[in-house]
């Protein structure tokens, strides 16, 4: 007998008028404000500029959306281009699926190229941003919620996701890993924010940090699993690929640790400066100029005066 669950549920679209308002879209839209308005207090408080973290964001965002899905059609290109599949269907991206692995890797460029049109270092925008993204996944995990996707193991447990029946999915009180993912991420993003002020990281460790944690928390989460996936040597896909991205992020933090220890002093310069800058070059040059202006009247003086003589 089922004493308690956490219900899911009915559908994952709210009709307002003829606007259909997808929950998975709309947990995915309130995790972008959430990471750029967090992102923004921090960049301020390192010395940065209102605005600058939103203005990246118009380049980071949309190119994280489109690599999230290409992450997610690839490694689970049966869902659209076997047999009996629409091919069509991997461009519904309200329907879900964006892999995180994705995202950050083509978010990240779009971010560099926010970051390089403002003059500004990519690391310590991303150390920024870090806690802001890990709160945003807390929030988006909430869309599979809606679509009742990407659920674990069958259990009784007072917290079991219920399930209904539907396409691929069979009824049934199953672990809710996407509910496990978006405590870790809360959890990541609290120690990443404790660890930043305690330990004053820069350069890019505090992303890495970030990186770390959510792959850590990952890795078990995925293994609990039971939605179709590639596996390789008996583990899945997304498994092998947090113990890889994990890897690479403890490599950075140490490495870059050795190299350049502290925080960087300035993160964004300051055009006043620039424009200061140039004024007291061009009053040098002009002082120049009238210098060697006089020089030469003088010279010319000189010169007529010999001519006299």
């Amino acid at each position: 007998m089922e004493l308690a669950y956490i219900p899911s549920p009915s559908t994952g679209v709210i009709e307002l008028g003829p606007i259909p308002l997808r929950g998975y879209a709309f947990c995915i839209i309130i995790g972008v404000f959430v990471a750029v308005w967090y992102g923004n207090k921090r960049w301020i408080a390192r010395g940065g500029k209102a605005g600058t973290v939103a203005d990246i964001a118009v380049w980071a965002v949309p190119f994280g959306l489109v690599g999230g899905r290409l992450y997610h059609v690839v490694t689970d290109y049966q869902l659209y281009f076997k047999e009996g599949r629409n091919w069509v269907d991997a461009f519904k991206i309200w329907e879900g699926g964006l892999g995180i692995w994705g995202a950050v890797a083509l978010g990240a460029v779009g971010a560099w190229i926010g970051c390089r049109r403002r003059g500004i270092p990519l690391p310590a925008w991303a150390d920024a941003m870090a806690p802001g993204l890990a709160f945003a996944q807390a929030i988006g995990r909430w869309g599979n919620w809606f679509n009742q996707e990407l659920y674990g193991r069958e259990t009784d447990l007072p917290w079991a996701l219920k399930i209904s029946e539907g396409v691929n999915r069979e009824a049934g009180t199953y672990h809710p890993t996407f509910l496990y993912e978006s405590l870790w991420c809360v959890g990541a993003a609290l120690l990443v924010i404790w660890a930043d002020r305690r330990f004053e990281l820069g350069h890019g460790r505090v992303f890495a940090l970030y990186v770390a944690l959510y792959c850590t928390g990952r890795g078990w989460i995925e293994y609990m699993r039971v939605d179709e996936a590639h596996h390789v040597l008996g583990l899945r896909l997304n498994v092998w690929t947090s113990i890889v991205v994990f890897a690479f992020a403890v490599a950075y933090f140490v490495i870059s640790a050795k190299v350049r220890p502290g925080r960087e002093e300035t993160v964004e310069p300051d055009p006043s400066d620039k424009g200061e800058a140039a004024a007291v070059t061009e009053a040098e040059g002009g002082a120049d100029a009238d210098a060697d202006a006089d020089a030469d009247a003088g010279a010319g003086v000189g010169d007529r005066a010999e001519a006299k003589d």
